[in-house]
């Protein structure tokens, strides 16, 4: 799949080279629309994640999804850095235009995923 705006290697675990290619090719898609549209860049700060990362950052103190049910290990899910309100509401809009309807917000990103796992509603959006 070609996509406009990202390589999947800025979606790559931290601890494993290469892994962003394990992403979704319907997240990345839908992604790429989204950045299309907000035409704004959109600095991906996680994106896949090794079960062994996931760990660390719930050892880190981290708020973290329950045991097994991160969207990041399924490679659905990312982050976004954003620090502004302007960019914040740039980049969400895109997101629901592109038909995304699962969206975190925290002070420094943005996040998002297409998760399925059970207990995970959808058409949310939570703060963190």
């Amino acid at each position: 799949m070609t996509l406009k705006y990202f390589k999947y290697s800025e979606f790559d675990s931290p601890d494993q080279r290469g892994s962003g290619k394990h992403m979704s090719n319907e997240f990345m898609q839908m992604l790429d629309d989204a950045r299309g549209l907000a035409e704004i860049p959109f600095v991906i700060t996680s994106g896949y994640r090794t079960e062994a990362y996931q760990d660390d950052l719930t050892r880190r103190g981290y708020k973290t999804a329950k045991k097994g049910t991160s969207p990041h290990l399924k490679g659905v899910a990312a982050d976004i850095a954003c620090t502004n309100s302007r960019d914040r509401w740039i980049i969400i809009n895109a997101l629901v235009l592109a038909g995304f309807s699962r969206i975190g917000i925290a002070d420094t990103f943005i996040h998002v995923d297409l998760s399925t796992y059970e207990g995970h509603r959808q058409n949310v959006i939570w703060t963190y």
